[in-house]
């Protein structure tokens, strides 16, 4: 045989060689599915609440009109610090001042009229003892003139003279002890008098203290909205009166922040929290919960649904109180804030990607299993009355995909807490499995047994978009 048909030959049975194996390499690249995977690890885990706010400090007083009148003094100004019983602010107390001055007057009067009611009771009890003693003497002296006059040794005149003696001074006595009792009488209408201009005073003086406003505490004056020579009235049913000013408690400052519905369960009393501040940017504050609210807020409205009639199906927050334990001295209230509130935490936990998770229903499980490993493709539509009865809590699995085998298997798993961009896997798993983590779309249409490829660079430009 020539030279030229051999190398003829080895050619052909070359090309046809490598014409086979392309075919078999593209005809199963067909069933290969390019995913990204993490690996199952162990880690150290936070369960944090994101709420955002403002400042507060945990006591603060607004002071508002006690008495209508005009602001003649203000001893304050807004930022200045201020110490109990230090005055604030003085009303006009003209009048106050006055009735106050006039009660006194007629206080003092009742006083002494109560003085000489006590001295006129004193005169008719003297009198009263005096009356006594005359009347004891005379009934004495008109009991023996009854034994003489029967002895015949007095004359009639003398007996009637001593009998006549005696009743007077019975009429006497009863003169006297009617006039200790009208002394006594006046001595308490005195006694009255002085208790009632005693309750007038004290009102009086009340109103005239209402003009005055010293500190409660010692703080910080936060809001002054009032100026010298304005009129301040009282607040009348549900008419707000006016406010002079606003006093806080600098010396423990909170963060008071609203947080979602769905994250309220998981927040307790003590639970630490890191508070960033936006006027004090690139520094971290620590504080603990130290106030969770009972009613939920509409979030659109900020109004408590216990003050609504009707349901609203709105977004609602709680509130919840973060009291700061390494506040700066220059803080002030009303300042905008974030508190991240750490709920939860697992020490060297089995963790994986939180997106490595996916749901399947035991329908679409097993039935997947079932069939023979093919492409990416979502899974036949179901029936109406098979979609609703898959749809049930009951029959979804959450998993993750773990390459096996260059396969891809669903394994079922119970999770923990969950971190930023970790969760806790509690069964199913072991330390160093590698599990699927995207794309999105590959997660979504995945079948159980189905053959992958590992790419961990970056994701297309499509499948971004699609997540």
């Amino acid at each position: 045989m020539k030279v030229w048909k051999k190398v003829a030959i080895g050619v052909g049975a070359f090309l046809l060689v490598a014409i086979i194996v392309g075919l078999s390499v593209r005809q199963s690249s067909k069933n290969v599915v390019t995913v990204q995977t993490g690996k199952v690890q162990r880690e150290d885990l936070a369960t944090v609440v994101s709420a955002s706010g403002e400042i507060k400090p945990k006591v603060y007083v607004n002071i508002g009109a006690n008495a209508f009148g005009k602001i003649t003094h203000l001893y304050v100004r807004e930022g200045d610090h201020v110490k109990k019983g230090q005055m604030l602010a003085q009303l006009e107390n003209v009048q106050s001042s006055a009735d106050v001055q006039s009660n006194q007057a007629s206080l003092d009067a009742a006083g002494t009229d109560a003085m000489a009611a006590a001295a006129a009771v004193k005169t008719a009890e003297a009198d009263q003892r005096r009356a006594q003693a005359d009347y004891d003497r005379n009934k004495m002296d008109w009991e023996r003139a009854q034994s003489l006059y029967k002895d015949g040794l007095i004359a009639k005149s003398d007996f009637d003279s001593r009998q006549n003696a005696w009743t007077t001074a019975d009429a006497g006595l009863v003169q006297a002890q009617t006039r200790l009792a009208q002394a006594k009488a006046q001595k308490d209408s005195a006694d009255g008098h002085i208790a009632q201009a005693r309750a007038t005073l004290t009102h009086y003086t009340d109103l005239l203290q209402k003009t005055t406003y010293p500190a409660p505490f010692d703080g910080v004056i936060t809001n002054l909205p009032v100026r010298e020579g304005e009129t301040v009235v009282i607040g009348i049913q549900n008419a707000q009166g006016s406010t002079l000013m606003t006093l806080a408690d600098m010396s423990v400052i909170t963060a008071e922040v609203k947080v979602d519905e769905t994250d309220i369960v998981n927040v307790r009393l003590g639970q630490p929290a890191e508070i960033t501040i936006d006027a004090i940017p690139k520094k971290v504050f620590h504080g603990t919960v130290s106030e969770i609210g009972d009613n939920a807020i509409v979030r659109s409205s900020g109004v408590s649904t216990s003050q609504q009639a009707t349901a609203s199906e709105e977004a609602k927050d709680f509130k919840v109180v973060v009291t700061l334990q390494d506040a700066p001295q220059d803080l002030r209230p009303g300042l905008s804030t974030t508190a991240k509130i750490t709920t939860a935490t697992r020490s060297n936990a089995l963790s994986i990607p939180i997106q490595a998770l996916t749901i399947r229903t035991k329908a679409q499980v097993e039935q997947q299993k079932n069939s023979s490993p093919g492409s990416v493709h979502a899974a036949a539509p179901q029936p109406k009355e098979a979609a609703l009865k898959s749809s049930k809590k009951d029959d979804d699995l959450q998993g993750v995909f773990v390459i096996r085998n260059h396969k891809a298997e669903f394994v079922p798993v119970t999770t923990g807490i969950t971190g930023t961009t970790d969760i806790e896997v509690l069964n199913g798993l072991k330390e160093g499995d590698e599990v699927i983590t995207g794309t999105y779309k590959v997660l979504r249409t995945l079948r159980p047994g189905s053959g992958v490829k590992i790419d961990n660079s970056a994701p297309k430009k499509d499948d971004e978009e699609s997540t």
